[in-house]
This record gives structure tokens, sequence and C-alpha cells, in this order.
């Protein structure tokens, strides 16, 4: 008899444990011996049984096994051949343990897959052909920042998703984040496709970062599954930081607390929806060159729009705030503001600003006749206030 416990649709239970036992009985022969004195020869003992006891989390004729645990199997003695093999005929690859008595696979079954194990032990052997799961649905998850790189000190941790999450809780237990030094730190999400992760200040340059994500096997709510793990080391780099004054018409760039560039700007137009919010923002991508149109972020051509080629472009916003090259503006730069809301500089200006800064350092503005940038718009993290982003919002 097979028994298995099965939870919902595509839940296989993880823990269920297999156990067979097989035993090799050797017969004995009785000699009959007679004594002097014409009494029966005493009964031989019973040669002991020796047995084999296999165990493993799957069991011959399994269905819908579960992939985000490993496959084990173990012996009471010494295992000798063990192979995990799927139906292309790829092996997985294994380790045992020191005292050789238990294997465990190297990697996560893949879903919907048909794999046979099989392992011996003396002269006794265990076979279990089984399949795994198969999702409606799996969701992906992109990470940033990138494996090596290295970033500002407003740079938050950012998985977005390309489906609307409902388990945030599960997704943020699945993720672990370790600093050196340690740093304290909060999830929030800014939207439902979208999780972020920054410290309560900015982050101190040297600071090294290593972000994992176990996604790949688990429910994110609603039988939605992950497609993949997702994993990344990164660095906090020099602490550049900038700051836009509108009054001032100027922007002066600070490395690790000391000026080291002052140029003037033209902002957003004053008093419409064009002029440049105030708050902090987050250096996003980078673009040696640029088409930028209006439409994308909303607004159309015929109602004041534009679709104009710039030159080392750099992102401050989802909704279309960049520093750039504006050549025909350099009449206006340090004296009044003539843009749709983006940073205009000079080519040469532009120039210094792509090749100096990078994602995730820091750019405030201020004296702005704009609103506030919303911190919910993609690089502006900064603007929600701790004692919000720190009490998470999980449960909406």
């Amino acid at each position: 008899m097979r028994l298995f416990c099965r939870t919902g649709t595509l839940h296989h239970a993880r823990r269920v444990f297999a156990s067979v036992a097989v035993a090799a009985t050797v017969l004995s022969t009785a000699a009959c011996t007679i004594d002097n004195n014409g009494g029966h020869g005493d009964d031989q003992p019973a040669a002991e049984k020796s047995s084999v006891e296999f165990q493993s989390n799957v069991k011959d004729g399994d269905t819908d096994v579960a992939v985000a645990d490993l496959i084990t199997v173990s012996s009471s003695e010494k295992l000798g051949d063990v192979s995990l093999t799927n139906d292309a005929g790829k092996q997985v690859k294994g380790t045992l343990s020191e005292d050789g008595k238990k294997w465990t696979a190297k990697e996560k079954l893949g879903y919907g897959r048909s794999y046979e194990l099989k392992a011996k032990s003396e002269d006794k052997s265990y076979d279990a052909s089984f399949t795994t799961q198969s999702p409606a649905s799996q969701t992906s998850a992109a990470l940033s920042p990138l494996y090596g790189s290295t970033v500002g000190i407003g740079q938050s941790i950012s998985f977005h998703f390309d489906t609307p999450i409902t388990d945030r809780k599960a997704v943020q237990k699945l993720i672990d984040i370790e600093t050196t030094p340690k740093v304290e730190g909060a999830f929030y999400w800014i939207s439902s496709t979208s999780l972020r992760w920054r410290p309560e200040e900015y982050w101190k340059p040297g600071t090294k970062v290593h972000v994992k994500a176990n996604f790949y096997g688990e429910d994110l709510g609603d039988g939605v599954y992950g497609q993949e793990d997702r994993e990344a080391s990164f660095t906090i780099g020099d602490a550049m930081r900038a700051v836009v004054d509108d009054a001032a018409k100027t922007m002066t760039i600070y490395k690790n607390g000391k000026v080291v560039q002052t140029m003037p700007v033209s902002n957003g137009r004053d008093g419409g929806r064009w002029a440049t919010p105030n708050g902090i923002y987050q250096v996003g991508d980078q673009y040696e060159k640029l088409l930028m149109d209006s439409e994308t972020f909303g607004y159309s051509h015929e109602d004041g729009g534009y679709r104009t080629d710039v030159k080392y472009a750099t992102q401050l916003s989802y909704s279309g705030v960049y520093i750039h090259a504006a050549p025909w503006s350099v009449w206006a730069q340090g004296k009044q503001n003539t843009s749709h809301g983006c940073v205009n500089v000079s080519d040469a200006n532009a120039k210094w600003v792509y090749d100096n800064m990078k994602r995730g350092d820091i750019v405030e503005v201020k004296n702005s006749t704009g609103s506030t940038f919303d911190g919910h718009d993609g690089l502006g993290d900064w603007n929600i206030p701790w004692s919000t982003w720190s009490k998470g919002n999980a449960d909406k």
C-alpha cells in the first residue's frame, strides 16, 4: 500500500518519507551429533538476520511532487550507486553525506517532469518513479541591482514581478538579505507587482550586500508559483549626491561630502504640470542617446508634449524626469525654467553627469514650484517616510 498526503491542487506533502525494509534471511542447516552418552545434539542457533532500510522523500508512483525541496534517499548502511534521471535522460547530480548513508540532490527538479530514483546498498536496491507538480500559473521576478554591480547610497533592492502578487507575506519570507556591515531595513510594496527593500538611512559606502530569493517551486498566492530563484551580490560605491536648487537654478554635486561640480540648470516650467517635483530621486538607467517621447508618459504631442532626441540622459523617475543635454536651452540655464520637467544642462555637463554618477546615486530637488515627487513612482522610494515604510504593507 502507498501512503501519501496531498494538500490543495498542487501541494504534495514535502516531508512524507517512504520506508522500505528488505531483509535477507539465511537458512540454517542443523547438524546432528551423537555423543558417547547417546544424548541428542543441540540445535544450532539461527543465523542473525541482516537488513537494509531505505528512506526517501519520494515513493514509487508519487505524483505532484513538490519541486521546492531537494530529493533525498538514505540507507541504514552505506549507499552504493545512486541515480536520479528525468524523462529526457538527464541525470541530476547529488552529494553523499560523510558517512555515505545519505544522498541529496544538488538542484531542484523541473515542473511537470517524470523522474526515476535508483539507489543500492549492499545487495539491496530502492527504485521510485514519480512525477513533479505542474503549476497552472507561474510568475517571473526581475531583481535589481544586478550581480557584481557597484551602486549608489540610495539604491533600493527591487523585485518586479510579471504577475500581481496576492500573498505578499509569502514572498517576503522567501527573501534573504545579508549585509556587511550589518544594516537593518524593511520591505515595502510600491505596487502589486513591485517590492522594495531599503535601510532607514542612506547606505554607507563600501557596504557589501547579498540577496537570495527562493521563489522557485513556491506558491506566491492563488496558485501562482515562482518560475525561478533570484540571487545577486553588489557593493555600495562612493556617496554621490546632487542637489538641484530651483531657486538658484543650479545643481551642486557632492562626492563623499565634498563639492566636486556645480552647473547651471533649467528645470520644468513654473506653475503648471511641467514643474519639476520636489523630493529625493534615485538615479536609474543612463543612455548615451535617447528618444524622449511624452506620449509614453501620458502627454500627447497635440497637448503640448514632445518627441526629441537627447544625449547623455540620466533617468530620475519612471514618469519621464531626466538630467540630459539640452543645447537649445543653454541660454536659459542658470536663469529660468523652460523644460517639460527634466533638468536641462549643457552637453558637457550632461556628459559629466553621465560619466560620474551611477545607478542608485541621489538627486534632491528643492525650491521648485512643483508638487512632491511620488514615492510610488519607481525611483522615489526615499520620499515615503520611514515611519510608514518600516511598518510595511504586506497585509494590503
